[in-house]
């Protein structure tokens, strides 16, 4: 019986192989063709490309939102360029994650510098740069704030906003949330429960979870009609203060002393909801009301940190102390994903946020740290406080002189270099999404010429209208290319006033 089973064995074995190499013969017989057939498209073949992108590719990105997408071939400080090497003037710098310019030298050589010493570690071992990050970060907080904290990274926004969101149900017991209307924290589960827009979690089934969402402070659209905005302030931390005024406004008891609530996800400056900059004491009223009833402070940084809006973290320029900061986007300059959450000791003690707690496989990867360092290093030689601020007050003048110019510009405004231009029809005020389509088009298809020489333009738009010209130009950008924009600008309003798509 023995002999007979391992003459079976081996039959099975020798059966075993024999189908495994059938298998790769057939496998070799299917790939004949050479891979690098896959390579001989070039980017001068774009309507070749787009054929196939719209058999290959998934529609679930944002690509598609465009009925023509726009290739890139290179990109270099504040402009990206085409298969032609036309250039294009980029006033969003892919949606404020590239700061300090494209293809800024110092960031590219240290990623480079580290592709040659440590391209990867296993995210369960330590290396330098996390160390030193973490930190540069912490510091920071420390610096600002007066609070000791840790930091704990991820890879992208919305999984930080995930990270953060357990943090605070570890510290709270409670998985319902206070965010703004117009807010936007990523469309992960978690953090479409706290983004406003239904559109992000209508086709996902039911949130159980989803935030309360109270009205951000949009003073050029108070619901009372003011356009004092001490009086519009008022309103809106009102709306916020009624929901603990007694028992029956169902987020606060009064006889325990207990809310519903967890946490308070904010935006110091609302970024896809339209770059809208709040009126200056209202956060440390609502930070007030948050305190009395043991709601925490969670701060979305990703897209106005790192100087966006002139400070290192834009809660500063309103008074408040956070208990958790959000980041990701710029601190690597978009050279490799990485974010993260500040939160105070008290909160992240490694007894409340233990080992696994929250992780990815490539959460603090070595490339990210290294290009995040660089960036901070950068961040500390200059005072980009002062650059920034200065910048985007020539910047904002440069808005208000098109908006002298045309009526149909409700309103510009900003803080640092986060700008907006809104556009409306004539009277200044009700929204016109179309004529901000046509000039974010016009921007990448018409054939604008400056000086005899063709110049494209790319632009954003956000607003609970789409229809908010969304402006986050490198913090290197040039007054030089600041007027040039104005220049372009001026051309595209016209051309679409004029010559609508």
């Amino acid at each position: 019986m023995k002999g007979n089973n391992k003459a079976a064995i081996k039959s099975n074995i020798a059966t075993s192989d024999f189908s495994q190499k059938a298998s790769r013969h057939d496998l070799n017989h299917d790939d004949s063709i050479p891979l690098n057939s896959f390579f001989k498209d070039t980017f001068e073949d774009e309507t070749k490309l787009l054929e196939i992108e719209g058999k290959v590719c998934s529609y679930g990105d944002t690509v598609h939102y465009a009925k023509n997408p726009k290739f890139f071939t290179k990109s270099l400080g504040s402009y990206l360029y085409d298969s032609k090497e036309k250039p294009y003037l980029d006033l969003q710098m892919w949606h404020s994650v590239a700061n300090l310019g494209y293809a800024n030298k110092r960031v590219n050589d240290a990623v480079k510098d580290q592709i040659d010493k440590l391209p990867q570690v296993p995210s369960q071992f330590l290396h330098y740069e996390k160390v030193k990050l973490a930190q540069a970060i912490a510091e920071s907080v420390e610096g600002r704030f007066g609070l000791k904290g840790r930091v704990h990274f991820n890879v992208g926004g919305a999984q930080a906003i995930e990270d953060a969101l357990k943090l605070v149900r570890r510290n709270t017991g409670k998985q319902h949330m206070f965010a703004f209307e117009g807010g936007y924290h990523g469309r992960t589960i978690g953090a479409s429960a706290i983004t406003s827009s239904y559109r992000y979690r209508e086709p996902f089934g039911e949130f159980a979870d989803r935030a309360d969402f109270i009205p951000y402070p949009y003073s050029f659209r108070c619901p009372i009609g003011s356009t004092d905005e001490n009086a519009c302030e008022d309103y809106y931390v009102n709306f916020f203060e009624r929901k603990f005024e007694h028992e029956y406004a169902g987020v606060w008891n009064p006889k325990t002393n207990k809310c519903e609530f967890g946490a308070f996800f904010l935006e110091p400056v609302q970024g896809t909801g339209g770059y809208i900059v709040p009126p200056k004491n209202y956060f440390k009223r609502i930070e007030k009301i948050c305190r009395e009833h043991g709601i925490l402070i969670v701060v979305d940084e990703i897209h106005m940190g790192f100087y966006r809006t002139g400070k290192l973290w834009s809660i500063e320029h309103f008074g408040i102390k956070p208990d958790i900061i959000v980041f990701g986007k710029a601190l690597t300059n978009g050279l490799n994903p990485l974010s993260g959450f500040w939160a105070r000791e008290e909160l992240i003690t490694p007894e409340i946020f233990g080992p696994g707690s929250t992780h990815s496989t490539y959460s603090s990867n070595s490339i990210g740290t290294a290009a995040g360092l660089e960036v901070m290093k950068i961040f500390s030689e200059k005072d980009y406080s002062k650059i920034v601020l200065e910048k985007g007050d020539y910047f904002l003048k440069l808005l208000k002189r098109l908006q002298l110019k045309y009526p149909e510009i409700g309103h510009v405004g900003g803080l640092g270099l986060a700008l907006r231009v809104e556009l409306c029809e004539l009277d200044g005020f009700t929204p016109n999404r179309k004529l901000a389509e046509d000039i974010f088009r016009f921007g990448l298809d018409d054939q604008i010429k400056i000086d005899g020489k063709e110049v494209g333009l790319i632009l954003a738009l956000g607003g609970y209208y789409k229809n908010v010209l969304t402006l986050a130009p490198s913090l290197e950008i040039t007054y030089k290319e600041m007027d040039l924009a104005h220049d372009i600008l001026d051309i595209l309003i016209t051309k679409a006033k004029t010559k609508p798509i």
